[in-house]
């Protein structure tokens, strides 16, 4: 089943308020803050989406509000694609299947990024397969979408502050709108007409 903007605004609303992983901020205020950064850096309508829906697999497959302190990989990254794969593009897609990735590879190719993690995502990035190796960053960072996928990263490190006031949710569901594919009319693909 394909998530419409209902649907995605539906999950928002009864989900939204659950803690985000350990920290200060709900996962509706860090999804609005993860775009809000992306609006700011003028990323385009696929980034802001793709930051707003980043961890919408949080939302799909509730394990809590901190799956990591439990010694699980909820492996939220996957999760939403086979609902958004249908509506949305890879420019959105794509980020958000290698975000996780991107933390391993800035963990790999800079010192200090480790150290500005907070705890909950140290103790995920062990879950989540560790740094990468040199080899593993050089082959990361090739990929379609690597570099969307950092900048995903960053926003989403930075987006973990409850005193941030943001747009509200409406807001970035334009964003969202602005880039699903055109729905698909069954009936035209068929040959039929409707009546």
């Amino acid at each position: 089943m394909a998530l419409q903007l209902d649907d995605i605004r539906a999950l928002f609303k009864r989900h939204g308020d659950i803690s985000y992983s350990g920290e200060p901020v709900t996962q509706l205020q860090h999804a609005l803050q993860c775009a809000m950064c992306a609006e700011r850096e003028n990323a385009g309508d696929a980034l802001v989406a793709a930051a707003l829906l980043h961890d919408l697999g949080h939302l799909l497959n509730l394990q809590g509000d901190t799956p990591s302190a439990h010694g699980i990989d909820d492996m939220h990254q996957y999760f939403a694609l086979p609902f958004l794969r249908p509506v949305l593009p890879d420019s959105v897609l794509e980020p958000i299947r290698l975000h996780v990735d991107a933390k391993r590879y800035l963990c790999a190719v800079d010192d200090s990024y480790y150290e500005r993690l907070s705890a909950d995502s140290k103790r995920s990035l062990e879950l989540q397969g560790g740094v990468l190796s040199r080899e593993e960053a050089a082959a990361f960072s090739r990929k379609p979408y690597a570099a969307d996928a950092v900048r995903l990263r960053r926003w989403d490190d930075a987006a973990k502050d409850a005193s941030i006031v943001t747009p509200d949710l409406e807001h970035f569901l334009a964003a969202v709108a602005h880039v699903m594919k055109p729905a698909h009319d069954e009936r035209a693909s068929t040959g039929t007409t409707a009546v």
